[in-house]
């Protein structure tokens, strides 16, 4: 697979679970060439729930730092939320797919009626287009019937719906475990390799 073939798009918008996209970021293979777009009420969020400022600290740096060890995800490219000429904004921009993670209500409603005005939102609808595989990570809870009708558009749209909701039957001993479940799921969605989670009865011949 060529380095072309790696590239992954990973947006996170202003919700609570800034730890998911962390988790995501740690967990992928080296190979991938991430571009990855924060929302401006994200980065506020991030900075309070994590500690990391993405205006001063690289992504590499602060993943290193975070979680004591060399980072080995390098190849981060960062894009502003506004700019419309980024990569992910065009269709021949080929890339493996894309994460949403958190997806925030505003930005679930923004993907499944087609209202591309920011970066993130204009991504995710290229990959609707492009037929390549949207995850959006949904964190709200509970849901009104304006949220479950926007994930039934964009389900209908080509969207994967994962709701930030963690199974037990893995005997979870940290929070890190209850995360690292939902990763595992996103990886599994995107086949690539991951050795966070065995999957059910996967152990057994």
């Amino acid at each position: 697979m060529n380095v072309k073939s790696k590239r992954l798009v990973i947006a996170i918008s202003g919700a609570s679970g800034m730890i998911y996209p962390l988790r995501l970021l740690k967990s992928l293979p080296a190979a991938y060439q991430v571009e990855l777009i924060i929302s401006d009420p994200a980065k506020k969020i991030m900075e309070d729930e994590t500690g990391w400022n993405c205006d001063r600290q690289s992504a590499a740096d602060f993943l290193s730092e975070k979680y004591g060890q060399d980072q080995k995800l390098k190849n981060i490219r960062l894009w502003t939320d506004d700019n419309f000429y980024a990569g992910p904004a065009s269709g021949s921009y080929f890339t493996e797919g894309m994460v949403v993670c958190p997806c925030s209500m505003k930005t679930l409603s923004g993907i499944a009626n087609g209202y591309a005005q920011t970066l993130i939102e204009r991504a995710a609808d290229v990959n609707l287009k492009e037929r390549r595989p949207l995850i959006l990570l949904i964190r709200e809870t509970p849901f009104n019937r304006i949220h479950l009708e926007n994930m039934l558009k964009a389900h209908d749209a080509g969207a994967v719906i994962v709701p930030a909701n963690p199974a037990f039957y893995h005997y979870p001993e940290t929070i890190e475990d209850l995360v690292d479940f939902i990763i595992a799921r996103i990886l599994n969605l995107l086949k690539i390799e991951q050795n966070l989670f065995t999957g059910w009865q996967e152990e057994i011949d």
